[in-house]
């Protein structure tokens, strides 16, 4: 994977927390991910097809995810329920949906946003993809970001 095709991904993500969140989410670490576990325990995860395709995961840790449902329902949630998994599926399709605009060359569409929940769930990317996993530091706990996404490769002859 290339910069260009990962840094909006990034740039999405801390504007959609700053804006939506008023949170500061500052990137930290990036790496070659090994393994199809994901960083955390809550995991909003959106496919990406068109001239590209790929897989975007944002992981959040329990209590960011609560306190992001929280912020953006402007009611106390104590536990991951619907409406956190909700809120989470929500800011995953934003990520997705703003990096998608940046992206305009691939013509990309995004799938609807799934959720996945638990210690070391795992989430499998496509076979021509290679993952970069990002860490994130906010206020309220760590979230990670993994972009897996690779151009489609014209077929001669067709």
């Amino acid at each position: 994977m290339k910069a260009e095709h990962i840094n909006p991904f990034v740039s999405a993500l801390v504007t959609t927390f700053r804006t939506m969140l008023s949170c500061e989410a500052r990137r930290g670490s990036l790496a070659v991910k090994q393994d199809s576990r994901a960083a955390h325990e809550v995991s909003g995860v959106i496919g990406l097809s068109g001239n590209a395709v790929g897989t975007v995961v944002v992981s959040f840790s329990t209590e960011v995810a609560i306190k992001a449902a929280s912020t953006m329902l402007m009611t106390e949630a104590t536990r991951i329920d619907d409406d956190v998994l909700d809120a989470v599926g929500e800011l995953t399709n934003m990520v997705a949906g703003a990096a998608k605009a940046q992206l305009e060359e691939f013509n990309m569409m995004v799938s609807l946003p799934s959720v996945i929940t638990g210690s070391a769930h795992e989430v499998h990317f496509p076979s021509e993809v290679t993952p970069i996993g990002i860490s994130f530091d906010t206020d309220w706990g760590p979230i990670s970001l993994e972009v897996g996404l690779a151009p489609k490769r014209e077929v001669a002859g067709v």
